[in-house]
Parts: C-alpha cells; structure tokens; sequence
C-alpha cells in the first residue's frame, strides 16, 4: 500500500462465456410479455388509484409542503412582477399571431389557471412565447389573408376578418391541446427527446429572425401584408425594401428608445442582479411612459402612428372550435405541440435541478394539452413559456406556481378594470419590446464556432436547421432540421470509429495502438473493437474495416496466362458448381508462379464487443458469414464482453454450428488473449511472463496526494 493510491490483485480462472455459465448459476427472471404489459397498464387498485389521482394533480403535493411564512412573501412578490410583464408581453406576442392584441391577454390567463393545478414545474411562467405566436400567426395569415378573400371554410360567414381569425387561432390551438393531451395520457413524453438542444437551438435563432423581420412593419410604421409559406422571409424584406420611402420617423424614434433604454437597463439588471431586491421592471415603465405620453400629445392623430386601439372590458364568451379549420391546419397544429412542450419543458428542467425537485415530462404534457383546450375555448391561442417571463418569476423570489397564479390575477384585473389606459399605447412600443427580448435567442449565433471545434455533425444540424427554417418557415424548417438530425445519427452508427486495440505493458488494459507508446501486442493476434451497435447498414462497413486491420487489402495477383488447355476447353467442362469445391484453404500449400500474396501472419482475431448493444437480423447473417471466412482461412475468431441479451438471441436466432461455436465467446478481453496465448505460447515467448498482469487503481484519498503509477515499483500479481 502507498499512500495515496490502492494497489487490487485478483485471483480467478480464466472464463469463457461458457465456462462462466458452468460456475455461476444464474436467477431466473419472468419476462414479461406485451399482455402482461396491458394488463399491468389497465389493472387498478386502490394504491395505484390514488397514486394516479396524486400525479394528474401535482399542486395537491407540493401544496403539502408549502411554507406560508417563508414563500408566501416571495411569491406575491413574484407574481406582481411577472404580471406586469405578462401583460405587456401579451398585447406584444399577439402582434405575432396576427390577432387584436386584447387577446394576449386572454393567453396570459386562462392557460395560467389551469396549469396551476396540474403542472409539475413551479418556476416557468405559461403563457405567450413567441415562437409559437408566429407559427400560429403564419396558420392566420394563410387561411385569412390581409388581402383578398379567406378559405372557403365553413363558419366563417357573418363574421368579421378578425373574428375570423381569432377562430382559426383558437382552433388550431385546441387541436395542439388535443395533441398534446393525447401524448401526456399514451405516456410518450420521450418524443421530446428526439428534439437535440442543437436542433433547437438552431430552430429558435431562426425563429429570431422570422419574429425581428415581421416586427419590421410596427418599428418602421408600414403597412406590410402578413405572408406565410417557403420564402415568406425574403418576399417580405422585398416588401418593406419597397415601401422604405414611406417609414414614419415618429415610430422609428419611439422604438429607437425604448429598444436603447430597455437594453441598457436589461444590461444593468444583468450586472447588478445579486445587488437588486427585483430587477428594475423596465419595459413596464416605458410602456407606461410612452402610453402617457402618447395620449398627452395625440400621436394617433398628429404623427398617423398606429396604436393598439380599443380593448373592450372583460372576457367573451366561450366558443367551441371549428372542425373544417381542424382539417385544414392539422399539419400545422402538430409542430406547434411539439415546439410549445419541447421548450416548456427545456427551461422547466433547468429550474427543477437548480432548485432540486424532480418534473414528469408525461403529466407536463397533460398539463400544457388541458390548459391549451381550456384557454382555447375562451379565444386564446397557444401557451408555453416564454425564458424572459420565467426569467423574471423566478428570479424576483417566485417558490411555487402561486406566483404564477397571482401573475394572472394581475392580467384578470388588467383586463376587467385598467385595459382601456392601453388603448394610446403605439403599436412600435410592443415591437421594440419584442425585437430587445429576442437578444437571448439571436445570440445563440455565437454556438456555431463553438460547436465547429468541437463536434461537427452537431454544427451541421443546427446549421441545417436554422437556414431550414428561415426559408422554407418553421414547420417545414422543423421537420428539415429533424430530417438532418437523423441522417447525422444513422452515418455516425454506420461510418463509427472502429480501431486496432493493443495491451497496455503491465495491465490487463487494453486502448487505442495509435494512441500509446508504452503498448504490447503479441504476434498473430488482433483486436478489433466495434464501437456501435451493428445492423443491416454498417455491417459491410466493419467488414471492409476489419479486412484492412488484418492487413488483407495489400494482397495483390499478377496476370494469369492462359493455357493452351484451357483455351481449348468446352464450355461444358468449366466448373459451375461451387458447392463441391474445397472450402477449407491449405494456406502451407504452394501457390502458382504468376500469383502473389504476402503473408498475413494472424492467428487469431479478437472481436471487442463491449460496445455493440444490439444485432438486427442482417447482421447476423453477415456476422455469421464472415466468421465462416475467416474460420476457413484457419484465423481463430473470439468475441469478447458480449451483451447477454445478444449472446441470448444468437442462440434463438440459431447462430451456431458445428463452424461458428459458442466456445468463441469470452467474458473479457483479457480472458481471451490469456487463452490465446496458453494455445499459441510462440507468438508471445519474446515478451516477459504475459501471464502475469500487473494492475494499479490510482485512488484519490483526502489524507493523501493523487501519484501516477510508478514503474520500478515492486506491484503484486494479479493472476487469472
């Protein structure tokens, strides 16, 4: 024993996979079938009732557990806070969705209420998010266009252009509920998964700048109609390029403003945010300024500026959705679930691990699906969670969702008592609120060099993604950026990084050939490790690798000459049966004059297959196949650290025969070249006793420092 490292030494005999079996009886386990699954998922006790009651209502739980005396304080704190924003943010994000702005307000309430109760994360404020307001207002615009006639869709006779549209909104976001709902109830919460932070990433940087260009028309005060489909991007920056000539100065001053003084003041909150009690409510003071100062000074009248107009008191009434509008956006609706959870549910972990609690991706989905249908039937529009908002609720103090819940108390009282103090409030004002709050995601340009260095085919996603979606808009960008994300997974299980495994001198380690000098590898033996699962679209790629690690792609054949005999046979006397010819070659026979191949001095071959986690049928064929090769050509082949679960299935899928036998699997690599060399003693006579390992773990100890292996050092045996 030194000080500061542990020195182990283990004594055992050498196991195959089969020998192993021999000498350790193993447990039988029941494996349960998809009936028994069904019937697992369908059975109902009392135990499971209530766990399931207590799960679809999550603030039963942490209801339990909530400290009045020292969250409470906090909370009301918070949700004041957040309110004010959510407000603001609400008659902002509708510019979007190419609705009347009154009814952001609607989004910041009824989704609020509803998630309340049934959500699992207690810090992201529901509500708005701007992504999703452009997706649905890309739905509005196609359907309602600003010029010309809407779809011919049923229900939309006797109503106005934006009742119209307020229909189309709210029926694609109940659709997106039901989605959603239907995801979180069949318990595959996990499609998220298939959304890389890359491939987001990329999504919301493109999603950025779609929301900076369609703030453009309120910043520079034009008129510019709202277009949607592949390049809708570029057709309007021609539009606005066009109608340049005609920008009113008293909007571009006033969004000018804002943006500077809200930006800096962002940057100060930023700064001193461990000095502040709240962070300074900045785009609630400027809206409040420029509301007043805009009714002070007429602007409407004086200047022509456009501002958000009327805001009738209280809420309309509910409406159901309409079913031909569910036809015809059902492509739409579903990237809108997807988009709207995949994000909630992003920044929902970040705050559950910060503040250590844990958060059901399933039940989120019921949560963001109920709270969707519910706020949809009362003409809102989609609700996730907008990062800013959040942001704010959880760092001015917010513990729980009551904070949440206040926040829509504020945007209730906002729209039944104050709304009509908004109505002077220039339209510029709300867009230069939304183009300050887009610097989180436009800043996330910075990730392409990062990404660059260190991992390309993640680059190539996000990069694909993000001009995906610019151009051809988001759903289609989503669905291109996942098509990309997938190609990158599947080339990198086919094409991985196989390679050439030798013994670390003194240990039963065994690395890279290429990456260490201190190596032994015994004559006629190679080891190949396998880094992925194999299957029907890599397998000939780790046949042609494992051929070239053997050394077999430099043999070479001269011309042959004819014979004189040959050239006069009938084609009847030329073998066309193969099946009869010798399958097994002589390899100490001597070969003809005019052929020539170099001698490849392998015995035997070791397969390391501690990374292969599945076999499909196709490869078992070609594994089958290529073994038989290679067992013909008198290489030994033996298989190493094999997934039982695979072993299993060779032997149902009948792998063996009297050529491919199960004594080939070994329970380690070191197991087998310890059997290799006890049967080829010659390959390894010019090296020291191989069969004494020697091997240190290095072991960090508070009393003690961290030492490297010390060569000279007289180390036990480990003997196996």
């Amino acid at each position: 024993m030194r000080r500061g490292a542990q020195q182990y030494v283990v004594a055992r005999p050498l196991y195959s996979e089969e020998s192993f079996a021999e000498d350790h009886e193993t447990v039988y386990r029941h494996r349960k079938t998809m009936l028994d699954h069904i019937k697992q998922y369908f059975t109902c006790d009392a135990r499971r009732a209530k766990n399931t009651a207590l799960s679809l209502l999550p603030v039963i739980a942490w209801m339990k557990i909530y400290r009045i005396k020292e969250w409470l304080l906090s909370d009301i704190v918070s949700g004041i806070s957040t309110g004010l924003v959510a407000v603001l943010q609400g008659l902002a994000y509708c510019l979007l969705a190419s609705l009347p702005p009154w009814y952001g307000l609607f989004s910041a309430f009824f989704p609020v209420v509803l998630y309340f109760f049934l959500g699992t994360s207690r810090h992201i404020s529901v509500g708005p998010f701007p992504v999703l307001c452009l997706m649905i207002g890309s739905v509005v615009t196609r359907l309602v266009p600003d010029e010309g006639l809407p779809h011919n869709i049923t229900g939309f006779e006797g109503l106005t252009r934006d009742e119209q549209r307020v229909l189309v909104a709210s029926s694609v976001t109940f659709l997106a509920g039901i989605m959603q709902l239907a995801m979180g109830i069949l318990q595959v919460g996990f499609v998220v998964m298939y959304l890389s932070d890359t491939l987001v990433s990329g999504f919301t940087t493109a999603a950025a700048v779609h929301i900076l260009v369609s703030q453009l028309k309120f910043v520079l005060g034009l008129t510019v109609p709202g277009l949607s489909g592949p390049l809708a991007l570029i057709y309007t920056l021609e539009i606005i390029f066009n109608k340049i000539t005609s920008t009113n100065v008293c909007d571009v001053v006033i969004s000018l403003t804002i943006m500077v003084v809200v930006f800096v003041v962002k940057e100060l909150n930023d700064r001193f945010k461990s000095k502040l009690p709240v962070p300074i409510p900045i785009e609630v003071i400027m809206t409040v300024i420029a509301c007043g100062v805009s009714y002070a000074f007429d602007f409407k009248t004086r200047y022509g500026i456009d501002v958000v107009g009327y805001i009738p008191k209280g809420y309309e009434p509910p409406m159901a959705p309409n079913l031909h509008i569910f036809q015809e956006t059902a492509v739409e609706a579903f990237p809108m679930a997807i988009v709207g959870f995949a994000v909630a549910f992003s920044v929902a972990k970040v705050y559950s691990v910060k503040h250590d609690y844990t958060i059901d991706g399933n039940q989120e989905l019921i949560a963001f699906g109920a709270s969707n249908i519910f706020g949809a039937s009362f003409k809102s529009f989609a609700a996730s969670t907008a990062l800013s908002r959040s942001a704010v609720q959880e760092s001015t103090g917010g513990k729980t969702q009551v904070a949440g819940l206040l926040s829509a108390i504020i945007v209730m009282i906002v729209t039944l008592a104050i709304g009509f103090l908004l109505e002077p409030l220039p339209k510029s004002v709300l867009g230069a609120v939304v183009i300050v709050n887009l610097k989180g995601m436009l800043m996330q340009f910075r990730d392409v060099p990062y990404l660059w260095r260190r991992d390309k085919p993640d680059c190539v996603v996000w990069l694909g993604t993000c001009i995906a979606a610019i151009l051809l808009g988001l759903d289609l960008g989503l669905a291109a950026g996942l098509g990309v994300e997938l190609i990158s997974v599947v080339l990198r299980a086919q094409f991985p990084r196989c390679s050439v495994l030798a013994n670390i001198n003194g240990t039963d380690i065994y690395k890279d050939r290429k990456d260490y000098v201190d190596i032994y590898e015994p004559e006629g033996v190679k080891i190949f490790r396998i880094p992925s699962p194999i299957f029907f679209a890599n397998i000939e790629f780790f046949r042609s690798k494992l051929v070239e690690a053997k050394g077999f792609l430099n043999t070479s054949c001269g011309p042959i000459k004819e014979s004189e005999d040959e050239s006069n046979m009938e084609e009847l006397d030329l073998p066309t049966d193969f099946k009869d010819l010798p399958t097994r070659i002589d390899w100490s026979a001597e070969l003809p004059a005019n052929i020539i191949v170099p001698r490849v001095d392998v015995h035997s071959l070791v397969l390391d297959f501690a990374a292969v986690s599945f076999l499909d049928i196709s490869a078992l064929k070609g594994l089958k196949t290529m073994l038989k090769e290679l067992i013909r050509v008198e290489v030994e082949v033996y298989i190493v650290a094999c997934d039982p679960y695979i072993l299993e299935k060779l032997h149902d899928c009948c792998f063996f025969d009297d050529e491919v036998q199960p004594s080939m699997f070994f329970l380690t690599l070191h197991d087998a070249m310890l059997y290799i060399h006890e049967k080829h003693p010659g390959s390894t006579e010019k090296k020291s006793d191989f069969e004494k390992i020697i091997t240190t773990v290095t072991v960090h100890q508070p009393g003690g420092s961290l030492r490297s292996r010390d060569r000279h050092a007289p180390y036990p045996e480990t003997k196996f």
